[in-house]
């Protein structure tokens, strides 16, 4: 029996297998598809890695048994393509396969989709409904929708801070210096975490000088993200691990570097903001999601220009008394977690929205 408890619950569903897909995906958006026939899901897929089938696709060559497709209802979380990319477009398999019904949880924000396969699907006589379960699915593709609608990265701040505040004692810019941790194995792994589900990663000249990052994935398994370093005098040292040319690199600088292996030098005008420049060149590479894990200096640049949609602070036990303050947001946390030794807050920015087109 169709009922719009029913639509919820099987957009939940949808939902819950987009969700596996996160990390692997982008920039395509991460999808769930169900098909429901007689009272019982009879196939299920989700999107799992970009350039390989969507979750329609999948969910449709789920089902045993074809015939039932006529008589089906297909739920997705986002609007069914229209287009050709690296696949065919979803809503001709979908009318391909007879199916008469399509709920779904959101439009899609990219131009090439938005509002077509809709159209296409309800010029062809199948019946849809569109935004059940909407703001869950916005929520699902904030990094999706925070790309194609306001032509940037979704882009979140994570830093560490003790329990007076500091994110570092004083220390000068070399690499025989130890660094200073606040978290310990297990909030590090989570980080590693992080960095698997994210684009890109990006440290300021500061860190990069103090504590020779590598910004790798090592204690988690997944995808690399691109490494982004700035760079504005070109006073970076080869040495550094951040230019080993193992993992695809981007420098941020004022002045033009030497060529170096894997290493993409972005010169950025001296009469540009770099911020802008980073942003402008992400969004131009397709990069969707960007961590900032820089000093203070560097995430403060993004917190001033309210360029910030999600921050991940670190509190530990430790108390430096004096040194580099952490930055300060102006807002109150949506939640806390305990992790290991520290307590981890999750900040949201609310003067910023997402939606669809």
């Amino acid at each position: 029996m169709r009922t719009a408890k029913a639509d919820m619950l099987y957009m939940d569903r949808c939902l819950e297998l987009a969700r596996k897909g996160l990390g692997s995906t982008a920039p395509n958006p991460m999808v769930g598809c169900v098909l429901v026939a007689e009272g019982r899901i009879i196939g299920q897929g989700y999107h799992r890695e970009f350039g390989k089938a969507h979750a329609e696709v999948n969910a449709i060559q789920s089902v045993k048994s074809a015939g039932m497709l006529a008589s089906s209802t297909l739920y997705v979380n986002l609007e069914p393509c229209s287009h050709h990319g690296k696949t065919p477009p979803c809503t001709g398999l979908i009318l391909d396969r007879g199916i008469p019904r399509v709920v779904i949880g959101t439009r899609d924000p990219n131009k090439a989709v938005s509002g077509k396969g809709i159209s296409r699907l309800r010029d062809n006589g199948v019946e849809v409904s569109v935004g059940i379960r909407e703001k869950e699915c916005l929520e699902l593709n904030r990094r999706f929708f925070t790309y194609h609608v306001n032509k940037r990265p979704y882009i979140i701040l994570k830093w560490a801070q003790t329990k007076d505040g500091f994110i570092d004692r004083e220390r000068g810019q070399g690499t025989d210096e130890k660094i200073n941790w606040i978290t310990g194995t297990l909030e590090r792994q989570l980080v590693h975490k992080w960095r698997s589900e994210e684009q890109a990663i990006l440290v300021g000249t500061r860190t990069a000088l103090t504590d020779d990052p590598e910004l790798t994935v090592r204690d988690w398994s997944g995808r690399q993200p691109l490494r982004l370093v700035i760079d504005r005098q070109g006073k970076l040292p080869g040495s550094l691990k951040l230019l080993d040319g193992k993992t695809p690199t981007a420098i941020f600088s004022h002045k033009t570097l030497k060529p170096a292996e894997n290493i993409r030098q972005v010169k950025i005008p001296d009469h540009k903001d770099m911020v802008d420049g980073i942003l402008d060149f992400l969004y131009e590479s397709e990069i969707h999601s960007l961590i900032v894990e820089g000093g203070r200096e560097t995430l403060e640049g993004f917190i001033r220009r309210n360029l910030w949609d999600e921050a991940r602070v670190f509190t530990g036990d430790q108390l430096f008394r004096s040194g580099i303050r952490a930055p300060r947001l102006e807002a109150d946390a949506s939640a806390e977690h305990q992790v290991a030794g520290s307590m981890l807050s999750i900040f949201r920015n609310k003067t910023l929205s997402i939606h669809a087109e």
